[in-house]
């Protein structure tokens, strides 16, 4: 049976490495049936959260915040497995990766909470110059425990400094094998 994936792409860079993580990734999911969405993050006008509490997840733009969250909100709603993308930046997920996801919690706002739990299953997809992905690790496992959502893992792929550096490096094939396996 064919999933709904959708990727948080958080890199600054389309054809950067983490971008070729994704592009792997895509490729094995779609190779078995899935249906992929990616959202490349940073050409979207995403604003960060105010935490004001206002969210109703009722509505159609469950934020009070009218930005490119709008488009993303019913196709996360919707997915099987989401799939967050980031360079390693300062230890952690890229800015905008972690603005779009902390709007998510507008989901959990209303009615029903239509992001934590509801058969959701994520993976995260890294590449970083360095090889300090212990504490970018220990926040992704926190959050799939609080969103009670499958952890797939990670593919971490380090030492990738220049763009283009990751192509032949044994993660690559990782992120098409874990897609293919969904």
């Amino acid at each position: 049976m064919s999933k709904k994936i959708v990727i948080l792409n958080g890199s600054p860079h389309k054809n950067g490495n983490t971008s070729a993580l994704v592009k792997a990734f895509t490729e094995g999911a779609e190779s078995v049936g899935n249906m992929v969405t990616e959202f490349f993050l940073d050409e979207m006008n995403i604003h960060g959260c105010k935490g004001c509490l206002g969210g109703n997840n009722t509505k159609e733009c469950p934020c009070v915040q009218k930005d490119d969250m709008i488009k993303i909100y019913p196709v996360v709603k919707e997915a099987d497995v989401v799939i967050l993308a980031s360079p390693l930046y300062y230890w952690n997920m890229s800015g905008q990766l972690r603005t779009a996801f902390d709007r998510l919690f507008a989901l959990e706002e209303g009615d029903k909470n239509l992001l934590r739990g509801n058969n959701k299953a994520s993976a995260l997809l890294m590449a970083a110059e360095g090889h300090g992905f212990d504490d970018v690790i220990l926040y992704y496992d926190h959050l799939m425990e609080h969103l009670r959502w499958k952890n797939l893992g990670h593919i971490l792929a380090g030492g990738n400094f220049k763009v283009g550096e990751i192509k032949d490096k044994p993660e690559v094939n990782q992120a098409y094998e874990l897609g293919k396996s969904i």
